[in-house]
């Protein structure tokens, strides 16, 4: 479990491939590595991985064809840099919202332009996902936690403020760029509750 408060900027440092998938490893950028142990979890730009070994500035992590598939992993490149978080710990504060590291599907900014200090951005999201966005609800973009600000048919926007973009990856995106998206997990519950017959 994270909070989707992202607590550094990685980079992919190699690129390993694995009979068929691969194994991903990334500097973590000062994010302290003293806490994990062989076979943590560590959330990268949203998408939650296992730590197969690690020293104190990188971690390896092995990542399925599924996960290069449904997720912006696939599209990494050694450099590119990602937000990271490790899981959440008993007692630790929860600052975003309960976020469990598996992507529900990719989106795409439509748009940005700065409003004030912040920046605005639109996104929008797979048709399927349309119905667990809502305003002033919380969504987690490459696995960082923030609030809507609307939402309309398969399109949403959120605001950026300042700290944000300096500490993750989002201030980057422009327009085009494809982005991890997991919905709020109580939408989830409270549609299967509401419609247990689904599949």
């Amino acid at each position: 479990m994270f909070t989707g408060i992202v607590q550094g900027v990685g980079t992919v440092r190699a690129i390993e491939p694995r009979g068929g998938d691969v194994t991903l490893v990334f500097d973590t950028a000062g994010v302290s590595l003293a806490d994990i142990e062989l076979g943590g979890s560590i959330a990268v730009s949203g998408v939650c991985l296992t730590a197969t070994r690690f020293d104190t500035s990188s971690f390896a992590a092995d990542v399925s064809r599924e996960t290069l598939a449904l997720t912006t992993l696939g599209q990494r490149v050694v450099g590119s840099r990602v937000n990271l978080e490790k899981a959440l710990l008993a007692g630790q504060a929860l600052g975003g919202h309960y976020v469990t590291g598996h992507v529900d599907g990719v989106g795409e900014l439509v748009s940005r332009h700065d409003d004030a200090r912040s920046v605005r951005m639109e996104f929008r999201v797979p048709h399927e996902l349309a119905r667990y966005v809502a305003r002033k609800g919380s969504i987690c973009i490459d696995g960082v936690s923030l609030t809507v600000n609307g939402a309309r048919g398969d399109r949403f926007d959120v605001n950026l403020v300042p700290h944000t973009l300096a500490v993750t990856t989002l201030g980057e995106l422009q327009a085009g760029s494809r982005v991890n998206l997991e919905v709020d997990i109580i939408a989830r519950y409270v549609e299967r509750m509401m419609h247990p017959d689904l599949a």
